[in-house]
């Protein structure tokens, strides 16, 4: 197995004891530790691997230009900054396997900067007094972080945050040795979806690439999946994208906290990854199902999912703005871009006779795609539903296109 580092992020000035701790716990299970304090006015009893000098540096100040600052804000914004730099310096220099950080919000503040500079698969924790929070807003969050409460963590230890600090220590540790990372071995499709009972392209098309030699996966485009297929995405780490819903990304137009973040739609294009996109559940407004609806929505249609997630019916107005955004995000794609229509429909609940059904805003969604779509990307025009069979026969004879003429890569 190996024994595994564990990169430890804190303010070793203010909880150096629970530093400490940490550092015992994952000691104790074999694993090394290397530390980073993150602090700036305070020093550690004992000197880290990683000083607050290195961080400011990292950062572009002196750690006297920190301070001068005189705001702890202004002052946290230059630390993030340096450890993120390093947290992924680092790490490409193959110095640790897995991230622990401690912090109240300033230090989870940094933490979630330094989470997001690591790739997927690497384990990320962060135990925080403000875990879970609304504080914390969905775009911040690194795909694949883990978050443990720092129950009793705010000032001193205690049996509480013991339990805290050492479940978080046997979990990141336990993910390094466990974690098999993402594997390149095979050109790997990164595909968009609901569950089948929305849409369910993926049951036809997943085999099917597959049998061509294809890895693929299915991001479920319900917030943090979109979160994670942009950033693999901007990784390149698709040969070919097939991102055919849009409801995180009408979503994110409404202003819905179902979002995966202002860059959806983007990755790709800037990466230069072949895409091909589709319209697929961009009726669709989401909302947590403990939210109460606005009143602007009252009069809508809706689909009521379950006890998590219920979702209102945009409005023809509303859809044609989406295309319109969508064309605009697509029109900056660096690579081949191919766009599917289909006519019938973008999810099983706006079939005529279901709940979602409205006749004359999919025909001004149509109507708009028809209108800007041809300007930005070459477009196939499909007269079915999108959970019809003539839907996934269209993409597979676009990807065989692609395949012969060499755009996509060959197995």
């Amino acid at each position: 197995m190996g024994e595994k580092t564990i990169l430890l992020i804190g303010t070793y000035d203010t909880k150096d004891p629970e530093m400490r701790y940490i550092e015992e716990c994952i000691s104790a299970q074999g694993g090394n530790v290397l530390t980073m304090d993150v602090s700036v006015l305070g020093d550690p009893t004992t000197p880290t691997d990683i000083s607050k000098h290195d961080v400011a540096a990292a950062g572009g100040m002196t750690i006297d230009e920190v301070i001068a600052l005189g705001d702890e804000n202004k002052a946290f914004r230059v630390m993030s900054r340096g450890a993120a730099t390093l947290v992924a310096q680092v790490y490409a220099d193959g110095k640790f396997d897995g991230m622990l950080a401690t912090g109240g919000t300033m230090g989870t503040d940094l933490a979630l900067d330094c989470a997001q500079a690591l790739p997927m698969g690497v384990p990320k924790y962060i135990v925080s007094t403000v875990s879970f929070s609304p504080l914390i807003p969905p775009h911040r969050l690194a795909p694949d972080i883990q978050m443990i409460l720092w129950a009793g963590g705010l000032y001193g230890m205690n049996s509480v945050c013991r339990s805290s600090l050492s479940q978080a220590a046997g979990a990141v540790l336990g993910a390094a040795r466990a974690v098999q990372r993402p594997q390149r071995d095979r050109p790997m499709i990164g595909m968009t979806s609901l569950g089948s009972s929305c849409l369910r392209y993926m049951k036809t098309l997943k085999p099917a690439l597959e049998e061509r030699g294809y890895e693929v996966a299915v991001f479920h485009s319900t917030g943090m999946g979109g979160m994670a297929f942009e950033k693999l995405a901007g990784e390149g780490a698709f040969c070919c994208v097939m991102d055919f819903c849009m409801q995180e990304f009408a979503n994110m137009l409404a202003g819905s906290l179902v979002s995966s973040g202002r860059d959806r739609l983007t990755n790709a294009g800037r990466a230069g990854v072949p895409q091909m996109v589709a319209p697929g559940a961009l009726d669709l407004l989401d909302f947590a199902g403990w939210q109460d609806i606005p009143d602007q929505y009252a009069d809508r249609s809706f689909h009521e999912h379950n006890r998590l997630i219920k979702s209102a019916v945009f409005s023809a107005k509303e859809r044609r703005a989406a295309i319109r955004e969508m064309a605009g995000r697509l029109k900056q794609a660096t690579g081949p871009t191919h766009f599917f229509l289909p006519t019938g429909g973008v999810e099983e609940w706006d079939r005529e006779g279901q709940e979602a059904h409205d006749r004359e805003a999919l025909a001004a969604m149509v109507d708009e795609a028809r209108n800007v779509m041809p300007a930005v990307a070459s477009t196939t025009e499909i007269d079915a539903h999108i959970n019809d069979d003539a839907f996934c026969e269209a993409v597979l004879k676009q990807f065989e296109k692609w395949m012969n003429d060499g755009v996509v890569k060959a197995t």
